[in-house]
């Protein structure tokens, strides 16, 4: 599972970056990662009531703090991807389970 939508981030990711003109060197994956941690900090305190929330619902709130969380989760498996970190075996190590991969 881990493999899979780790492939199906880089294809994404790719695109993304040959469509914008973005050179994707090693300081770019660890920088993201901090990029899209801010962002969900920013969605996380608007719907805790932390932050200006500008007419938003909280549908809306929780959608954005969805899509940060997301964008997160992709730039987590992009690192160790370009890494060649073994996140199962970690996840093993660290968290004491198998992930069903």
């Amino acid at each position: 599972m881990l493999r899979r939508l780790s492939d199906q981030f880089e294809e994404a990711s790719l695109g993304y970056a040959e469509a914008n003109g973005i050179r994707r060197d090693e300081d770019w994956f660890v920088l993201k990662m901090h990029e899209e941690l801010d962002e969900l900090t920013q969605a996380w305190n608007k719907v805790t009531g932390r932050g200006r929330r500008r007419d938003r619902t909280e549908g809306e709130l929780r959608g954005d703090l969805a899509d940060e969380a997301a964008d997160l989760l992709g730039h987590v498996l992009l690192f160790a991807r370009r890494n060649e970190l073994d996140l199962s075996s970690a996840i093993e190590r660290r968290w004491r389970f198998k992930p069903d991969v």
